[in-house]
């Protein structure tokens, strides 16, 4: 089987820019992506339980793998929650998958994002780490806009093997990860 774009890129191009600007000697040093996790939390599903049904299909249908359903952990009177009631789905993506739903996040979901000027280099999480939100599936060309019955967000969190912020966000530019700080 044959590497994603993506990997491929990182093979040639990204480990030689790593190694050359922060003097790695050993290629184990160099880090890489290790797991993406996109994970969408829907309050609807408290009162209405074929919600989940949806945003199952619509996250199986941009990560290209199948989610797992979560839970609630305990229950919160307030919110009308009880404990083991599914609020949400999340995917962790790792390898092939992984690479190529970067792609396509990087270069035609973002694009598409309304008044999109590039991502804060403050949603690192001090341990190499990246998150961000997108607050529409519909940027995703997998979704049809037509079949949304509602605009939902999703959490995305690209986890890296380095510790340091600044090998994590240059690890991410060589990809072509748009920051604007």
């Amino acid at each position: 089987m044959n590497k994603a774009r993506l990997h491929e890129h990182y093979d040639k191009v990204s480990v030689k820019l790593l190694q050359e600007k922060f003097n790695f000697q050993n290629l184990f040093q160099i880090p890489k992506l290790e797991k993406i996790i996109v994970n969408v939390s829907v309050k609807d599903a408290v009162s209405d339980t074929k919600v989940i049904d949806k945003v199952f299909d619509d996250l199986m249908l941009i990560t290209g793998q199948k989610p797992v359903v979560t839970k609630a952990k305990k229950s919160i009177a307030g919110f009308k929650l009880r404990q083991g009631m599914k609020i949400g789905c999340k995917v962790t993506l790792r390898k092939r998958m992984m690479y190529e739903f970067l792609d396509r996040l990087v270069n035609i979901a973002l694009p598409r994002v309304r008044d999109f000027k590039g991502l804060s280099s403050k949603q690192f999480d001090g341990r190499g780490n990246f998150s961000l939100g997108i607050k529409e599936q519909i940027v995703f060309p997998e979704i049809d806009y037509n079949k949304v019955d509602k605009i939902r967000g999703m959490n995305i969190v690209i986890v890296t093997s380095t510790d340091l912020n600044e090998e994590a966000k240059f690890l991410l530019e060589t990809f072509n990860v748009p920051f604007f700080n």
